[in-house]
């Protein structure tokens, strides 16, 4: 307020008061700016991660779903049963099932029908070794040669050398004789007849390659129930054949081995 055109007192002593601390304000002014910006800055920085221990995933989260597998399929055949291949042929002569190993219980029932397939195809076998051995040993042989320069009446008559004196290749051939069959007969049974194989539902057994084991067709006039005794007559034979062969070949290799057993 002026009187007289003068300041008043009052304006004097505020305005010395503010040129002395003019300086300090302006100091307190531009501290407190930069401490404001920077608080702004601060905000939009990331809040820094403190590393106390390891992060670790829960166990729920590492063990992930395991997928769901999709149910089988159902099969579209139905193999024979454990129970028909158990009652073929019947085992009177025991008085129960022969089968102390317990093979019949490994696997599924088309284990089952892959066994007693191999085993009828085994006792055919040995059924063939052994009417071979013994005629070897009675004496019988094939006209002509086996091999070039090699007659058969130069055959020994005992069986191991017989099969000794065979050449290479004529042992080679047997065996790829005897794969072609057993290609053909797993071959025939998916393409020709009922095209059930074995272990599909066809019978465990059965021969598929034309004209090897009935070559005048004697077997397609019987009757199922017929065929089906010549069948179990066949499993039994095979199996005394299998003892037969072993009995044979262990007389030739090991002397002494079986009793009563001349030289073979």
């Amino acid at each position: 307020k002026k009187e007289g055109g003068k300041c008043s007192k009052t304006t004097v002593i505020f305005i010395q008061y503010y040129g002395r601390n003019f300086n300090n304000t302006m100091k307190v002014a531009t501290c407190l700016t930069l401490a404001s910006l920077a608080a702004s800055a601060s905000a939009f920085a990331p809040a820094p991660v403190r590393m106390s221990a390891p992060l670790r995933m829960s166990d729920e989260a590492v063990e992930e779903a395991a997928p769901v597998a999709a149910a089988p399929a159902a099969p579209t055949y139905t193999c024979i049963s454990k129970e028909a291949i158990m009652a073929e042929p019947n085992t009177i002569e025991f008085g129960s099932v022969w089968d102390p190993l317990g093979l019949a219980d490994w696997g599924s029932e088309e284990t089952l029908a892959w066994f007693r397939h191999s085993e009828v195809k085994h006792g055919r076998v040995a059924m063939a070794a052994f009417v071979g051995w013994w005629a070897v040993g009675s004496g019988l042989r094939f006209p002509g040669e086996l091999a070039h320069g090699i007659d058969f009446s130069s055959i020994p008559s005992k069986g191991l050398e017989a099969w000794d004196a065979v050449p290479g290749w004529g042992k080679a051939q047997m065996l790829m004789f005897a794969g072609l069959i057993e290609f053909h007969d797993e071959l025939f049974f998916s393409t020709r007849g009922d095209k059930k194989h074995y272990m599909r539902g066809g019978i465990p057994g059965k021969n598929m390659v034309p004209g090897l084991f009935d070559p005048a067709g004697l077997s397609k006039s019987k009757s199922p129930e017929v065929l089906k005794k010549g069948r179990s007559s066949e499993i039994k034979n095979g199996r005394l054949a299998m003892i037969g062969v072993a009995g044979l070949w262990c007389a030739a290799a090991i002397d002494g081995s079986v009793p009563l057993q001349p030289p073979c």
